[in-house]
C-alpha cells in the first residue's frame, strides 16, 4: 500500500489554525468533511472518536511526529489527512517533545487488515530521520503531496 493509495492530498492542511491537540485532531477531520471523504454529518463522531482514542493513549511518537487513528464504521475506506504546525503542538508525546506532523488515519471498522497496512506504511516512512525533516520542512500541501509520491517511488530518503 503506497501513500498515493490512502492519502488525501486535497485535505493537507499546511499550517495549523489551533495551537492544541484537539483542536488540530478537529481541523483534520474538518478538512476530510469538506473533500468528502466523511459522508454527511459524522465530522463530530469521527472527532469525537479520535479525540477518546488519543485519551486513552497518546499518539505522539515522538521526533516532533504523531499518528492518531481510529477505526469508525461512518468511513467507506482508509484515508489520511496530514497538518503542520510551525510552532508545534502538545500531544503528550514519548519524548515530551512538540509536535510539528500530525498524520490522521481513519479506517473502517470492517477493515483492520487495510488499517494495518497503511499504519505499516506511515511508520516505515517516519523511521526515517530525513523523511520526518523534510516533511516538517513542507509549507505547503504541493510540498507534501511531492515527498510523500517520492517515498512511494522508493527514493532514498
Amino acid at each position: 500500500m503506497k501513500f498515493e493509495d490512502f492519502v488525501c492530498f486535497e485535505a493537507t492542511i499546511p499550517e495549523f489554525q489551533t495551537s492544541d491537540r484537539d483542536g488540530a485532531i478537529g481541523e483534520l477531520v474538518s478538512s476530510l468533511e469538506k473533500a468528502g471523504k466523511l459522508g454527511k454529518n459524522n465530522a463530530k463522531a469521527i472527532t469525537r472518536a479520535v479525540i477518546k482514542r488519543e485519551n486513552e493513549a497518546s499518539t505522539g511518537m515522538g521526533k516532533g511526529v504523531a499518528v492518531p487513528h481510529v477505526k469508525h464504521k461512518a468511513v467507506k475506506g482508509v484515508v489520511v489527512a496530514i497538518g503542520q504546525s510551525g510552532a508545534g503542538i502538545d500531544f503528550s508525546a514519548l519524548d515530551k517533545q512538540p509536535v510539528y506532523s500530525v498524520i490522521l488515519l481513519i479506517s473502517p471498522a470492517n477493515e483492520p487488515d487495510k488499517h494495518l497496512q497503511a499504519m505499516e506504511n506511515i511508520f516505515r516512512n517516519l523511521q526515517y530521520e530525513k523523511f520526518r525533516r523534510f516533511l516538517r520542512q513542507c509549507r505547503s500541501a504541493e510540498q507534501i503531496e511531492d515527498l510523500l509520491r517520492e517515498a512511494d517511488e522508493g527514493s532514498s530518503l
